[in-house]
């Protein structure tokens, strides 16, 4: 048992306390200590990535109890996948609040930083329902306090419907626990694989309603229809960086469903049979329906990339609904993909809106300083976030439409994918031909329509400009720019790479779906799902 796999959870848990608590009133010390610890844990985050390649699942049993009664933590290929993609997100978000000063305007930026770090880390590692429930719960926590970092009302009213609708979540996950427990006795997640395999089905009643009460839960996480309406207030009115991190957030939802509904509610679960596909496909087709036409009728920047957030999971759930190793493995690269794009264009969203005397409403005004750079910045961000070549994104929704060619849904997949994608390359252009090729003098009769729109924003934009008269004048220096450029760069690299990147993600998938071997680990060898 390695100790290595605890500590991407430790690390930040006992980072933050002493940054929020020693450090807060200096923030070059707690710069300095929060890129300390996020850099550790990209290292180690690489090392376990290295370790779980080989195809064996580690199991870490706090305290020395072994499952199911005590509480593990599961180390895979899947696991160590988000684990990577995380910590290399992290980089990037706190270079880029370290650099536009972002972080200054609050004395607990860094410490919620690492207690969302604790929480997203601790979600991916942990092998029991209820720790995720847990994780959840900590992910919350931090996640409210960035969402209103630097203050404001509309970003405390948009604060207080995430913190109320992920309440209701959260009550819901407690149900669904109960449920779960009273039908298994346990929450283990290896143990429950065995328990509901071999539950008679005439006897599963409780089972069916807690694996769609999980489902609920995991949905309301991922943003997915009907309870995606609280991502685009929340993403649009946070602080850039915080929104960028935030990419990961639905991830987590997302890897729930995948993880949970695999391993214990799989498509070789008899008494479960079909029942998540037949939910879950429909929800995922709406909600790329709803990101789209969300991306070309957005009036703002922020809400604008928020719908694109939004269809970017229904695109990546339509290829996990499918529930195939090969339809499994197009997701998880698509994951990865979307969530570098997503954060790219949010960092640079904030770029250019602190320079736009409009904020971000969608509307000509003067161009704004080094608009040629944010207008390149942004036609690549697009095409990733639009899945058009030679990005990650084309190749990404190249192996979910191939994926899904031998599936019942085909029809429908493909139609959603391929109208979704042209609605949201419109959307995109049109945003992208008014904020930077339409640049004119400032309109001095521009429409009271439009200038009704800016105002309940306003706040928000204001808290997103520099500070200074003619701070919005000052050339965006290299520090601020290479955030963006790095996670831009991450999306070459994996179109580049995508060969090795498929391989191993393709193995994840394996593992996934062979839930024998992850019950024998954590079991210690007298699992038998699967066999």
């Amino acid at each position: 048992m390695t100790h290595w796999i605890i500590a991407p959870v430790i690390l930040p848990a006992l980072l933050a306390p002493i940054i929020g608590f020693v450090m807060r009133h200096d923030i070059g010390l707690a710069r300095a200590a929060s890129f300390a610890g996020t850099i550790a844990l990209l290292a180690i985050s690489v090392g376990l990535t290295v370790m779980a390649a080989g195809g064996e699942t580690f199991v870490y049993e706090l305290g020395n109890w072994p499952a199911p009664f005590g509480i593990v933590l599961v180390l895979d290929r899947l696991a160590a996948v988000m684990l990577l993609l995380t910590a290399l997100l992290a980089i990037v978000v706190l270079l880029h609040a370290t650099a536009t000063g972002w972080d200054a305007r609050g004395r607990h930026f860094h410490a919620l930083f690492q207690f969302q770090l604790m929480g997203v880390m601790g979600a991916f590692l942990t092998g029991d329902a209820f720790n995720l429930f847990v994780f959840f719960e900590v992910l919350l926590i931090a996640s409210y306090g960035l969402m209103i970092h630097s203050g404001g009302r509309v970003r405390m009213k948009a604060g207080l419907q995430y913190v109320v609708m992920n309440l209701a979540g959260s009550t819901l996950f407690l149900f669904a626990l109960g449920t779960v427990y009273a039908a298994t006795g346990t929450l283990n997640i290896a143990d429950l694989a065995e328990k509901v395999r071999a539950l008679p089905v005439e006897d599963a009643a409780l089972v069916r309603v807690a694996a769609v009460l999980l489902m609920m839960v995991f949905a309301i996480k991922a943003a997915l229809f009907p309870v995606q309406f609280w991502l685009p207030a929340t993403y649009s009115n946070a602080p850039a960086p915080v929104a960028a991190l935030f990419a990961i957030m639905t991830k987590v939802g997302a890897y729930a469903i995948i993880r949970v509904h695999t391993i214990v509610f799989g498509p070789d679960v008899a008494v479960t049979d079909g029942l998540t596909a037949t939910w879950l496909m429909p929800a995922a087709v709406i909600t790329l329906a709803v990101g789209a036409v969300g991306v070309l009728g957005a009036r703002r920047l922020m809400p604008l990339l928020s719908f694109a957030v939004v269809g970017s999971m229904g695109t990546m759930m339509i290829a996990v609904a499918a529930f195939t190793p090969y339809a499994m493995t197009s997701a998880l690269y698509y994951l990865v993909h979307s969530t570098f794009s997503a954060a790219a264009l949010f960092l640079l969203a904030d770029l250019v809106v602190s320079r736009r005397q409009g904020g971000d409403l969608l509307r000509a005004e003067p161009p704004t300083v080094q608009n040629g750079l944010f207008a390149a910045l942004f036609f690549a961000g697009a095409i990733g976030m639009a899945g058009m070549p030679p990005l990650s994104g084309f190749l990404g929704k190249l192996m979910i439409l191939d994926a899904m060619k031998p599936t019942p849904e085909m029809v429908t997949a493909w139609v959603a994918i391929l109208v979704g994608s042209l609605v949201t390359i419109v959307g995109f252009a049109r945003a992208g031909s008014i904020l930077f090729w339409k640049a004119t003098a400032m309109a001095p009769d521009a429409s009271e329509e439009a200038d009704a729109a800016a105002e309940p924003n306003a706040e928000a934009d204001a808290a997103r400009r520099p500070a200074g008269e003619d701070a919005a004048k000052r050339p965006a220096g290299a520090m601020e720019v290479a955030p963006t450029v790095l996670a831009l760069a991450m999306l070459v690299v994996l179109a580049a790479g995508a060969g090795p990147v498929a391989q191993y993600l393709e193995a994840a998938s394996g593992q996934l779906f062979d839930p024998a071997g992850y019950v024998s680990a954590v079991l210690g060898g007298q699992g038998e799902a699967g066999q």
